[in-house]
């Protein structure tokens, strides 16, 4: 069985003023079509296909929405979160967070390679 194809990688940018950081990419050419909370507190502006999250940070280490065990190092995304999961288990990868649906229209687990680094893998089911 060959596994999904891992479709982007998206950098997850913590930030002290969320206004002010969608205004700075703006001027870069990013639109950010959603932003989550109220007042927001996360946003994924895009350009070119390019995505990017934006988080704010309610204090050092921590950010909303998904909080301190929310922080990952880099975020991956594929079409078919079930059987990157199944390929993952056969190869003895561990998953250190099953996989949960998210209030920003996402699928996500997460796995920590062996110098500690948390990778995010991800399926969007905003169309679903």
């Amino acid at each position: 069985m060959s596994r999904p194809r891992l479709v982007s990688s998206t950098p997850l940018f913590v930030v002290s003023d969320l206004t002010r950081s969608l205004e700075f990419y703006g001027r870069l050419g990013f639109h950010a079509q959603r932003t989550w909370g109220e007042p927001p507190c996360f946003a994924m502006p895009r350009r070119d296909g390019l995505e990017l999250m934006l988080s704010l940070a309610e204090k050092p280490g921590q950010v909303r929405p998904n909080g301190p065990e929310g922080l990952w190092d880099v975020y991956l995304r594929t079409p078919d979160l079930a059987a990157e999961k199944k390929a993952l288990e056969r190869t003895g990868v561990a998953i250190a967070r099953e996989p949960e649906r998210t209030v920003y229209d996402m699928i996500e687990m997460e796995i920590v390679d062996p110098d500690g680094y948390r990778i995010c893998i991800a399926q969007d089911t905003s169309g679903t």
